[in-house]
């Protein structure tokens, strides 16, 4: 039996990684995409280091693939190495983004730039690149880590939200365009803030306030195992989708175990929670 084919981007640490040991788990082989090829001091964690905690867990093949998905070249190496390796991809997890959260005012032009080229363009130009492939084996998930479209609920940090609402609009667009090629495009946003060195790097608030990086790859394994002719074009809150699955031990995420996270709608409001 020929194992399915998994590329996640942003899998050097935290929730790309998460998700990286759940879908090697499930007998994904598993493509590691980020930049981190060197350990450092407040960004600990490589592709390589990931790929030696799969390789000794799991019974599957891993490929590690330094990519900064600001770069075209880079892009195209890591589908080419993909298909080249395992001459399919099954799923694309858009999983690497750039986090600022500053108001409008605040926001400096090159890191505006900056977070559009990884969260919106990057995510939008790796998705072009695996639709062929997906089209020609007919079959394939593609998952934003983005948003739900609430126009009511926009939360501020604008520059930041017009980068991740932007990957949103590309899921809901592939899933209109290929809706009836069995190729699937969803997103999944947690319902809190999730603990990653995105969140401790920032001074985004303290650990009574995160759950694990667990949720969203416990989420995105359901997610995968849904018929994409008939699951393409949602836009899911990890919480909501897996009570939906009947997954109701919600605790077990807690990064303190005796607190219950606030919902990111209530941080969004009461920005005197973040430091910075």
């Amino acid at each position: 039996m020929i194992n399915p084919v998994a590329i996640i981007t942003g899998s050097s640490r935290g929730i790309g990684r998460s998700i990286a040991h759940k879908l090697a788990s499930m007998n994904y082989n598993v493509v590691l995409a980020a930049k981190s090829t060197k350990d450092s001091k407040n960004l600990p964690g490589t592709i390589y280091s990931v790929a030696d905690e799969i390789k000794e867990k799991y019974n599957v093949d891993v490929l590690p693939i330094p990519t900064d998905i600001r770069k075209d070249e880079d892009i195209s190496n890591l589908v080419q190495e993909t298909i080249n390796n395992f001459d399919r991809v099954d799923v694309l997890i858009n999983n690497a983004s750039a986090l600022h959260w500053v108001p409008t005012i605040q926001t400096d032009i090159k890191k505006y730039d900056l977070i559009q080229q990884i969260n919106t363009r990057g995510s939008f130009m790796l998705s072009r690149e695996v639709l062929p492939y997906m089209e020609k084996q007919n079959n394939g998930h593609i998952i934003m880590h983005s948003p739900p479209i609430d126009l009511n609920n926009i939360g501020g940090f604008t520059s930041y939200m017009i980068s991740k609402y932007g990957m949103s609009m590309a899921a809901l667009g592939i899933a209109q365009e290929y809706k009836d090629k069995n190729i699937c495009a969803n997103t999944i946003w947690p319902a809190t803030m999730i603990e990653s060195y995105a969140t401790i790097n920032h001074n985004l608030g303290n650990r009574s306030l995160w759950r694990k990086a667990d949720i969203i790859s416990d989420s995105i394994e359901l997610m995968l195992q849904e018929d994409p002719k008939k699951f393409s074009g949602n836009m899911l809150i990890d919480e909501n989708y897996l009570l939906s699955k009947n997954v109701t031990d919600l605790e077990k995420y807690r990064c303190v175990a005796e607190v219950e996270p606030p919902k990111m709608s209530k941080l969004w409001k009461n920005k005197n929670y973040f430091k910075n």
